[in-house]
C-alpha cells in the first residue's frame, strides 16, 4: 500500500514511534529494542529528506532498527531482563496483563510474538503488520494463527 510521503518528521514520528518500539521490543527484548527504535528514529531524523520520499518510511526504518540491533548486540549489548530468545511484550507493558499471558507470550518464536504483538496487542490490520514487517499478509495471518493457538494452548495447560 503506497502512502503519500508526510511532510514534517513531527507528524511521522508522532504515529510511527509506537508501532517501531513495540516491534523491535518485541522481537529484541524491552531494552535493546528501545535502543534500536530510537536510534532508527534518529536516522530518520537525520535522513528525513530521503525517507520521506519512500512507500514505505515506516517498514524501512524497521529495517534500519534491526540493523542497529544487531550492531548493538555485536558490541555486547544485551537485554538484562531477556534472553535471546525471549522478549518483553512492549506494547502491553502499559496495560495491567495476566503474568501467565505476559509469560506465554514470550515464550513464542520471535515472528508470532511480534506478528501477535503488532495485530492484537496495537490492533494493526493484516497489510500494516505485513508492510511493516516486509512478509506477505498471508504470512502475517498464519504466523498470527499459530501464535494465537500457542497462546490459548499455553494459557489452557496453565488452567488445568
Amino acid at each position: 500500500m503506497a502512502r503519500p510521503a508526510i511532510s514534517n518528521f513531527e507528524e511521522f514520528f508522532a504515529g510511527a514511534e509506537p508501532v517501531l518500539r513495540a516491534a523491535l521490543v518485541s522481537r529484541y527484548g524491552a531494552d535493546l529494542g528501545r535502543e534500536s527504535a530510537a536510534e532508527a528514529l534518529a536516522w530518520g531524523f537525520e535522513h528525513w529528506s530521503d525517507v520521506a520520499m519512500l512507500a514505505n518510511p515506516q517498514g524501512y526504518l524497521f529495517r534500519v532498527g534491526q540493523t542497529a540491533a544487531r550492531r548493538l548486540r555485536r558490541q555486547g549489548r544485551r537485554d538484562p531482563a531477556v534472553g535471546d530468545r525471549d522478549a518483553t511484550a512492549a506494547s502491553f507493558a502499559s496495560a495491567a496483563i495476566d503474568p501467565e499471558l505476559e509469560r506465554a507470550i514470550r515464550e513464542l518464536p520471535t515472528r508470532q510474538r511480534t506478528v501477535v504483538v503488532l495485530r492484537f496487542g496495537l490492533d494493526l490490520g493484516l497489510e500494516e503488520v505485513a508492510e511493516l514487517l516486509g512478509i506477505s499478509m498471508s504470512t502475517v495471518h498464519r504466523h498470527a494463527e499459530r501464535g494465537l493457538a500457542s497462546l490459548r494452548r499455553a494459557l489452557d495447560e496453565e488452567t488445568r
